[in-house]
């Protein structure tokens, strides 16, 4: 028989196990890069350019950055007080399956391994194998073979335990906020600081509005949900995730803000609306031929570390998956000495591999990418569950409940509705990938009768 959506009282809560489960090797600095990391990729050398064609004026291009942070960081503190209440592996899907039953949280997952976590991966290792071309002078050719590369190394990182995979996260993240510094000082301070075309508007695009813009930039600071995955392996879980959180989310909004106002400065509205890579535009512009080699290599840097966590938080749902009976058994083994789930991880970057070979990758992470940031509106709907049927202590709730992430899943919802609107061919494909899952898991229970959820 099918399970049913488990009640409040027999909630499956992982407990800690120090002699088969993760180990809590995550420490705030580490736990605050890792939310770092897991925003900040290529979206915001590319996705501004994209926003300025869609605002008329300066002044409503940083007012759209700086609003699509506030947004996030709403999403982060109630991701804060869910991962406070679930500190184990698994994020969103966790919170799914307990509060609205194993079907959900299965269609988190299949679509997660499917073409989020997975698409995302083989896309963005795509980005760093073209950077790295151009910066190394090489031909297209070896464009396949590096991107192929770079999923087997961060894979492979992560196979030895988390905390060695934390601590070259770790420098992937640094070394990408120092190209993003370098790229403000070159804006602001080589180009002129408070330069006066920062906020003008721009007659050229006098009719545009707010609505086409948030699109871009709210997929530049998708993300921040990662951490949760991971929480299994955080350190003091209650009191770090939302410190890490909070901090983490407070460095991406300021680091955003302050690379478009370079990007304004140096170019103006109208030259950044027209710029296709606008961080080499800068760079160039500022510096010359060398600049371009600059922020190749720190474009590159940033792909590869977004690389890094999407597959390590990843292969933490799949791992969960398989514990409850709803993936393959195996997949829930942790490896005996470095206590990760290497077999999982391995899926999960073999698949990636996959998609980056085939070459769809791209249409199907364009199929499904409004997909992620749906999946955080459900998984911030949640806490209402949890409020209502587990309202234990807690060291940190999230403020201005329930107004809060009522706006989230609002603003969400209608972003949600607009990407539906502008490209529905697309957006029903995602929605045929995500039920697609429907019929698979009944099917998967029907054939594995034994899952514990």
């Amino acid at each position: 028989m099918l399970a049913h959506r488990p009640s409040p009282r027999r909630l499956r809560v992982q407990a800690p196990d120090p002699a088969h489960g993760y180990l809590r090797r995550l420490r705030p600095w580490d736990a605050a890069l890792i939310v770092v990391g897991g925003i900040i990729g290529g979206g915001i050398f590319l996705n501004p350019g994209i926003a300025a064609q869609r605002t008329g004026s300066g002044l409503a291009l940083l007012l759209m950055w700086a609003g699509a942070g506030v947004l996030t960081l709403i999403g982060a503190l109630c991701y804060a007080e869910l991962g406070a209440r679930r500190p184990q592996a698994g994020g969103s899907y966790v919170y799914l399956r307990e509060a609205f039953g194993p079907l959900a949280g299965f269609l988190f997952g299949w679509t997660m391994l499917l073409v989020i976590y997975s698409g995302s991966s083989a896309a963005v290792a795509t980005i760093f194998a073209s950077y790295a071309c151009a910066l190394f002078n090489l031909p297209p050719a070896w464009a396949l073979p590096l991107t192929v590369g770079a999923l087997v190394f961060v894979a492979g990182l992560n196979l030895f335990g988390l905390r060695l995979g934390a601590q070259i996260q770790n420098l992937f993240t640094l070394l990408k906020l120092l190209a993003v510094a370098v790229l403000v000082a070159c804006g602001l301070l080589l180009a002129g600081a408070g330069h006066g075309e920062v906020l003008a508007a721009d007659p050229t695009r006098a009719g545009a509005g707010f609505i086409g813009a948030a699109l871009p930039v709210l997929f530049a600071y998708s993300g921040f949900t990662y951490l949760n995955n991971l929480a299994g392996e955080v350190h003091d879980p209650q009191r770090t995730l939302p410190r890490a959180l909070l901090f983490g989310m407070l460095l991406v909004i300021g680091a955003y803000v302050l690379v478009n106002v370079a990007y304004l400065a140096v170019l103006g509205h109208a030259g950044l609306a027209a710029s296709r890579a606008p961080a080499a535009d800068v760079m160039q512009r500022v510096v010359g031929p060398f600049g371009g080699k600059v922020i190749a290599l720190g474009v590159a840097i940033s792909a590869l570390g977004f690389c890094n966590i999407t597959l390590v938080a990843g292969a933490r749902v799949l791992q969960v998956m398989g514990e409850d009976g709803l993936f393959f058994r195996a997949v829930a083994r942790l490896h005996p000495r470095y206590r990760t789930p290497n077999l999982a991880l391995l899926l999960l970057s073999g698949w990636a591999i996959v998609l980056a070979l085939s070459g769809s990758y791209g249409q199907l992470l364009d199929y499904a990418t409004f997909g992620d940031w749906l999946a955080c509106a459900v998984g911030v709907a949640t806490l209402f569950w949890y409020r209502r049927h587990d309202d234990g202590a807690l060291r940190f709730r999230v403020p201005g409940y329930p107004w809060l992430p009522l706006l989230f899943i609002a603003v969400v919802g209608w972003v949600v509705l607009a990407t539906m609107r502008d490209n529905p061919l697309h957006a029903g494909i995602g929605l045929l990938i995500i039920g697609a899952g429907v019929p698979v898991y009944f099917v998967w229970r029907r054939l594995f009768s034994g899952a514990r959820v």
